[in-house]
Order: structure tokens, then sequence, then C-alpha cells
């Protein structure tokens, strides 16, 4: 190429540059599309992230289980207090002694027979004093006293209160207490001679019929070997030991009570239970429960099984109804309490000064 093409080449390509004219916010935009670009990559890349982090979440959310329920608080049971009835007035003595259940004191006297007491006089609604004989036990109805003299061993004495009258009637030696049946009607010793053991049955004619064990029962007696009636009147038992030997215990263990017919002394059956009824009303009036005293303390029993229910205050008891006991409180404390079956004292009747020290003796009303 020559100097003069060359020159003239140059010249027109400066024509040309002079003629373009700049791109306006070029560089403006190109940074504003970088930023939207790396906001997009962004956002996008924030996304995923989520999805996945959501995707790992998720079934540890669904498998992970509730909570627990946290336990209920129980609502703390509140035994009420027993009912405490006013103390009876100087004027007790006027009236019969009424306690909770609708049961009457009928007899008090001191133990191991002093002959000092009060007696019951149904017929004049008040209570006389003696201290004539060495034992008095009224009848759980009507108006019959047995007596018992020291100076007469073999006898016991029927006083009617209503008459006035005495009468008089040989027994035997060696007897226990007389204990009288659920109608009053008769009376039980149990008889300890020597050479022979057994009971009485004594009707208030005076007819007597005697019934001796004649061989072996196979298990020793226990509380002190002595008959007590059943509720219904014409079955006497004896408290057998669990355990043989030639002796036994008031603590033995019970084996239960053997059952006699009080007319012939004939052995029927055996109802198991680990203790001794005290008296015919320790048995609930439908017969499916008893209270005894066990080998170290008072049980409610099921009659049917001899299984345990439930320890009790006392074996000393009366039931005055389907669901209500009534014995005095031990040691001392004076107050007879009306209980449910359970042993919770719901009623307390203070006695008579006079009465507190004295052994008492409870009927109907």
């Amino acid at each position: 190429m020559t100097r003069t093409l060359d020159e003239t080449l140059r010249a027109a390509v400066l024509d040309l540059a002079d003629g373009a004219g700049p791109v306006p916010d070029l560089a403006a935009r190109a940074l504003d599309r970088g930023r939207r670009l790396r906001r997009r990559r962004r956002v996008a890349t924030a996304a995923a992230t989520l999805v996945a982090a959501t995707a790992m979440t998720l079934p540890f959310v669904l498998l992970r289980p509730d909570p627990p329920t946290p336990p209920a608080t129980p609502t703390p049971t509140v035994t009420p207090s027993p009912t405490r009835l006013a103390a009876p007035g100087a004027d007790w003595a006027t009236k019969p002694l009424v306690l909770p259940g609708g049961w009457v004191v009928t007899r008090a006297q001191r133990a191991g027979g002093s002959g000092y007491g009060f007696l019951l006089d149904r017929k004049r609604g008040r209570y006389i004093t003696t201290d004539r004989y060495d034992g008095i036990f009224p009848a759980p109805t009507g108006s019959l006293v047995a007596i018992h003299d020291d100076d007469r061993p073999k006898d016991v004495g029927l006083i009617d209160l209503a008459s006035g009258k005495t009468r008089w009637y040989r027994v035997d030696g060696a007897l226990s207490v007389p204990r009288w049946s659920p109608d009053g009607r008769r009376l039980l010793f149990t008889t300890h001679r020597v050479d022979h053991f057994g009971f009485i049955v004594l009707d208030t004619d005076g007819t007597r019929k005697t019934h001796l064990l004649n061989g072996p029962l196979g298990w020793p007696c226990a509380n002190f070997c002595d008959f007590i009636w059943l509720p219904n009147g014409r079955e006497v038992g004896l408290t057998l030991a669990a355990r043989k030997g030639p002796e036994s215990s008031p603590r033995d263990l019970a084996k239960g009570v053997q059952v006699f017919s009080a007319d012939d002394g004939r052995p029927t059956r055996l109802i198991t239970m680990p203790g001794e009824p005290a008296r015919p009303e320790a048995w609930s009036p439908d017969g499916k429960l008893v209270v005894v005293q066990g080998q170290q303390e008072p049980l409610l029993v099921e009659t049917a099984t001899g299984r345990v229910v439930n320890p009790l205050p006392s074996a000393d008891v009366v039931w005055v109804g389907d669901d209500r006991l009534l014995y005095r409180l031990p040691f001392g404390a004076g107050d007879f309490a009306l209980a449910d079956p359970a042993g919770r004292t719901l009623v307390r009747q203070p006695l008579p000064r006079k009465l507190v020290d004295l052994e008492l003796t409870v009927a109907p009303g």
C-alpha cells in the first residue's frame, strides 16, 4: 500500500469514529442486570435449601410421639370428724340411756362381780341400783334378769322385774357366766368340770339340757373354751385353735367355729374364720359378715370364705343396722362409738361419769 492510500484510509476511519455517538448509561445498566441475576440465583438457592430442609425435617415431625399427658393429681379424701353427742345430764338414770343406733344400756356393774351396779327396769323406764348379787345378767328383751350369788355356786336365779318374783334353779358346778339367747328365752352355760366338758341349756321354766362332748374334735378349743350362741338362737358355737396341742391360748390363731345343735348337742358344721365372735350380735343382719377377735387385732370377716375384709377397733361389737356397728371405745375412753364396716367412727356418745369404770351390757331399745 502506498503512503497516499494509507493516509486516505486513516482519515476515513477517523471520520467514521467521530460520527458514532456514545451509548448512554451502558455501565449502569450492566451493573443493574448483574445484580438482578445474582438476586435470582440467591432466591433459587434459598428455596432449594428450604425444600431440602423441609424434606429432611417433616418425617421426624410426623414420627415424633405426642408429649405424655401429665398424670391427674388425685383429690385427697377427707374423712369427716365424728359427731360428738352431748354428755347425758345428771338425771340420766331416770330414763333409758339411748346409744347411737337406738340401743340402750341395760346393765352396769363392776367387773369381777363386786355386786354394785345399775339395772334397767324396762317396765318403769328407769335404772335401779343393786349391790345384792355378785352377777346380774338382764335378758336382751323382756323383764327377766339372771343373777349369780357366790354363796350358791351351782344355782342360777331368775328375777322378773315386772312382778318382783325370784326363782332359783340348780344347774351345775364350774360354770361360765350365763349367756342369753337372742330371743331372751334360754340361758347357755359352759361346764368346765374336770370329768366332762360341754354346755348346758336352761329354759326360763327351769328345763335343763346338758350336752357333753363324747370325743375329741380333732383340734383344741381356743379363747377359754366357752360356748356362744349363734344368731339364730338354735345353735351354739365353740372356737377351735388352728394348732394341735394340749392347751390353747386366747391369742391362738383360730381354725374356725364348730357349730352344735342347742337341742341335742350334735356337731353340725365348721365355719372357718380366724377368730372368735364375742356375741351373737357380732354377725351382720344378713349373716354375710362377722366380727372376731383375731390373733393380733379385731377383724371383719366374710363368713362364706373366712376372708378378712379389714381390721376394726374392737371385737366386742353389735350390729345396729345393715352397715352400722356399735362398740365401746377401748382403753378406758368411756365413750360408745357408732362406726361403719370400714371402722370409721361416725358418732361418739359420752357416758355418765358413774358408768365410765363399770362393765356394761347393751340391748335393742
